[in-house]
């Protein structure tokens, strides 16, 4: 959670996803993204890289931007696992990491782990409370007789904050209970009120609960004019209706009402690549930053002012790392004088 401070990091962060296959790319990302002001570096994990590896050596050559699992997956790891990785990132970042969890998605879990991908809620909230308690130097909260519970041996000396990647209401609910924070994946912005209201029925389950902090993790759609940012953003709506199994395409098609505009895009692109199509450009701009260079920095505090409080740009994968590093310059949240890399 950003402190209380003048001094505080931007609330506009960046993230890459699974899709990201080259770490040393994105270490360098991240390392341009503290030179430019940004307040984060989050990296989700699926079948690609370790995120607990690559944050580690993200940690090594940074020393402001906060470094965050964004996220990691229930199923792949135990609790103590993750309280151990998290603990370690914590020592390495000198206090700057978030842990972010998730449920992942059918086809990751079941496809790469071998488990089975059933009842989310129930695996989110073991794993919360148990890494909780572990993180906090407490035994793991065991419930099998005969079996003395332990604790991680190095519990960080700093809080690791938690946050919860979360799209169904009693996974958000959860959130506002036991995580410091909610971050939704593509999530209408128009829609942020209806999230806000599920954290807060969660909110009343904990005692002395502060107010769950609400980062958004945003495509980041944005080029040299709008044509290209719409290729892009065309590109990530087809990625995630077609390659992330069913709960995003539920999520735009049924919550979210956008069923037309979901079916127009994937007609459009059905045949390879075909663009956005014009009856799609809502579905886009509700769910994506869309925008050209110039106009990025607008449409990043459209979010803001729609009620997040933190903004993670979610770097688009398929895209040479010179570009990304040029999207990054174009949405960097302050101007900077800093060199570039060499």
């Amino acid at each position: 959670m950003p402190p209380d401070s003048n001094d505080r990091p931007s609330p506009v962060g960046v993230g890459v996803t699974p899709f990201q296959a080259d770490a040393e790319a994105t270490i360098r990302l991240a390392a341009r993204a503290e030179e430019l002001g940004f307040g984060q570096f989050g990296m989700a994990e699926g079948w690609t890289n370790d995120a607990i590896v690559v944050l580690t050596q993200i940690a090594g050559v940074t020393s402001r931007i906060g470094i965050g699992t964004g996220v990691l997956s229930v199923w792949s790891r135990s609790p103590a696992t993750i309280a151990m990785a998290a603990a370690g990132l914590q020592r390495a970042s000198g206090g700057r990491f978030s842990l972010g969890l998730g449920a992942s998605s059918p086809p990751l879990v079941e496809g790469l782990h071998g488990l089975t991908w059933e009842r989310p809620a129930p695996r989110i909230r073991k794993t919360l409370v148990e890494t909780r308690a572990l993180l906090e130097g407490e035994r793991l909260p065991l419930e099998r007789e005969g079996v003395r519970p332990l604790r991680i041996g190095g519990a960080p000396s700093e809080p690791v904050p938690i946050a919860l990647a979360a799209l169904a209401p009693a996974s958000i609910r959860l959130a506002g209970e036991l995580a410091d924070a909610w971050l939704p994946f593509l999530w209408a912005r128009s829609r942020l009120d209806e999230g806000r209201a599920l954290l807060v029925e969660g909110e009343t389950r904990a005692d002395g609960s502060s107010p769950t902090y609400v980062r958004t993790s945003v495509p980041l759609a944005i080029g040299q004019n709008e044509e290209a940012a719409r290729v892009i953003a065309a590109g990530w709506l087809v990625a995630y209706l077609t390659r992330m199994g069913p709960i995003y395409p539920r999520l735009l098609s049924e919550r979210f009402g956008f069923a037309d505009q979901v079916d127009a895009v994937l007609a459009a692109n059905q045949d390879g690549p075909g663009g956005l199509p014009a009856e799609a450009e809502e579905l886009a701009r509700e769910v994506t930053i869309m925008a050209s260079y110039d106009d990025a920095p607008d449409a990043i505090a459209a979010w803001l002012d729609a009620g997040a409080d933190g903004i993670d740009l979610v770097l688009p994968p398929g895209v040479p790392e010179e570009m990304l590093a040029e999207m990054l310059e174009a949405a960097a949240p302050a101007p900077s004088s800093a060199p570039a890399p060499t």
